[in-house]
């Protein structure tokens, strides 16, 4: 009975080998596959899309802001001024905005003692991806301050009208204020050359009983300086 047992004890351990032997073959067989498919080519990823891009802003920077205006301007403007060269306002980055401020009492005539203040103010906006081009950054902005400067420091009557010849584009703004019972003509002017938007604040008034500054002369006086301050900026770009 041991005889017959053993060969067929062996017949049956061969067949149960004859599957192990295949499932090896097999596992490397696909091993190999495998390492063929893996050390292809790999597949074209998809492109990203590419980054939106913007036309660049034509000014890269702003010119020193209490050099704008020369000193024949700032007699004119401001007469008997405490600081001819005027004082530069705090700025956190002076090439992206900047303002310089001059005040001044003439007082050389007693029965007519004039008060005037001048405040020149630069901003400057990049082009951005996301905000879009410098030139509509700063036309919005632009359009912003002309509205401001209607109600600014509680004017009244305050007239605005598009002015020509004056940058890109500029807005003048015309009003009355009260201060200390004294009155006041005050006369803004936003103008845009391309990416940089200027504001000048000039305003005006008779001390101790003397006449308001004529309102015409405030204007023409705002917009001659508004037109030095855009040469100014384009003269602080040129290579």
């Amino acid at each position: 009975m041991h005889r017959r047992t053993a060969p067929r004890l062996a017949r049956i351990l061969a067949c149960a080998a004859v599957p192990v032997m295949l499932v090896a073959t097999g596992c490397s067989s696909g091993g190999g596959g495998g390492e063929k498919k893996e050390s292809g080519k790999p597949s074209q990823s998809a492109t990203p899309n590419a980054t939106p891009t913007v036309k660049a802003a034509a000014f890269s920077k702003l010119p020193e802001v209490c050099k704008t205006l020369d000193e024949k301007a700032i007699d004119n403007l401001v007469p008997k001024a405490d600081k001819k060269e005027g004082k530069a306002l705090p700025s956190s980055d002076v090439n992206d905005s900047a303002s310089c401020f001059w005040s001044g009492l003439n007082s050389e005539d007693v029965k007519n003692q004039q008060f005037r203040s001048l405040t020149v103010s630069l901003k400057r906006f990049a082009s951005d991806p996301t905000l879009g081009t410098g030139e509509k950054r700063a036309a919005d902005f632009a359009a912003k301050q002309a509205t401001a400067a209607t109600t600014a420091d509680g004017a009244k009557d305050a007239k605005s009208e598009k002015t020509s010849g004056i940058g890109d584009e500029a807005t003048t703004v015309s009003s009355q204020t009260k201060k200390d019972d004294n009155d006041f003509q005050n006369e803004t002017v936003v103008a845009r050359t391309a990416n940089v938007v200027i504001t000048v604040k000039y305003s005006g008034a008779g001390y101790e009983g003397a006449k308001t500054p004529d309102a015409g002369d405030m204007t023409k006086n705002a917009q001659d300086a508004a037109k030095q301050v855009v040469t100014a900026v384009g003269n602080a770009n040129k290579k």
